[in-house]
């Protein structure tokens, strides 16, 4: 914790809330408030978020074509545009609405706002243009915390040449909440976590995590959330959740307690 937030009379503590493109077309009032709920409590939240669903519907509409290789979008020079166009003009603002409209002080962003997330190619050959990130601007995301203002940034980032990268949005995620010192993390999607043998799993550790990878039980874009999640608690961040739009779901702990 800084100096800053140990003056406070609580602890404040830092939440990033990563919200799947699926999930958000289907937020429902109480999420909202759930939302609100945790911000009173003294957690400051950042979301990121992806837009799958909305950006299938304009390549559809444009008539390009799109797959996902390990989980990741494989992106175009054609699919690019479209990608920033739908995520920066239409997810992004429309997700910001909400939650003014709920009461949460909130302003969008994108990798090109202030720098915010400066990013490289992933490997253009097999992904095209999508990007891995190389920097934070820490600072911004600072100033509007300390502001009272959610952060909500859009999984678009910029090379140093100002070419837009499509970014997995759950490696946005990641990145951010490494870069911002979080306590936690959560994993918004359209599954109530992590299941095994047609059953959630309340609780998981990295130990089980590669197991179950190994055994063919977590894949597709289960993979890049789990992969994710595995780097922040190595790096330190306490606490790591992929959840349902209830906030409830699997908890990934370094070790369950005894071990």
């Amino acid at each position: 914790m800084t100096t800053s937030k140990s003056m406070h009379h609580t602890v404040r503590k830092r939440m990033v809330i990563k919200l799947g493109g699926s999930t958000l077309e289907g937020l429902n009032e109480s999420f909202f408030e759930n939302l609100k709920k945790l911000q009173e409590s003294g957690i400051e939240l950042i979301i990121t978020h992806g837009g799958g669903p909305a950006i299938n519907r304009e390549l559809a509409v444009r008539g390009v074509e799109s797959h996902a290789l390990n989980g990741i979008r494989v992106t175009s020079e054609a699919a690019i545009a479209i990608v920033q166009s739908t995520l920066i003009g239409k997810v992004n603002p429309a997700l910001v609405h909400e939650l003014t409209t709920a009461g949460i002080a909130a302003i969008g962003l994108n990798g090109f706002d202030g720098q915010l997330i400066v990013a490289d190619y992933l490997d253009k050959d097999v992904y095209g243009f999508v990007g891995e990130v190389k920097t934070v601007n820490t600072s911004l995301l600072e100033a509007l915390i300390s502001a009272g203002i959610v952060p909500v940034i859009a999984c678009i980032g910029a090379d140093e040449r100002g070419q837009a990268l499509n970014i997995n949005g759950d490696t946005v995620a990641s990145e951010i909440a490494l870069a911002i010192d979080a306590d936690s993390l959560l994993l918004v999607t359209d599954v109530s976590g992590i299941r095994i043998n047609n059953e959630y799993q309340s609780k998981a550790t990295p130990s089980f995590i590669n197991q179950w990878i190994e055994e063919g039980h977590i894949y597709g874009g289960m993979l890049p959330k789990v992969q994710g999640a595995l780097e922040c608690l190595s790096a330190g961040i306490p606490s790591v959740q992929i959840v349902g739009d209830s906030l409830v779901g699997t908890t990934i702990l370094s070790r369950m307690n005894g071990q």
